[in-house]
């Protein structure tokens, strides 16, 4: 039972992550043979003050 594990900051609209699960979910069900209704796919989205990228935080943009 694959688990897939996603970090998103904050922005994507409910339509971009339907498609986002659809599509890893057809990834991991090609690449690893497991069945669809197995594969758990997790967004967690993140607030930008709560993400550094190259020692600054992306809420100082």
């Amino acid at each position: 039972m694959p688990f897939v594990h996603i970090e998103l900051v904050v922005g994507r609209t409910v339509e971009q992550k339907i498609n986002l699960v659809k599509e890893v979910t057809e990834a991991v069900v090609k690449n690893t043979g497991a069945p669809s209704e197995k594969v758990h796919v997790i967004l967690n989205e993140m607030q930008p003050e709560n993400y550094a990228l190259n020692g600054e935080l992306l809420s100082q943009k």
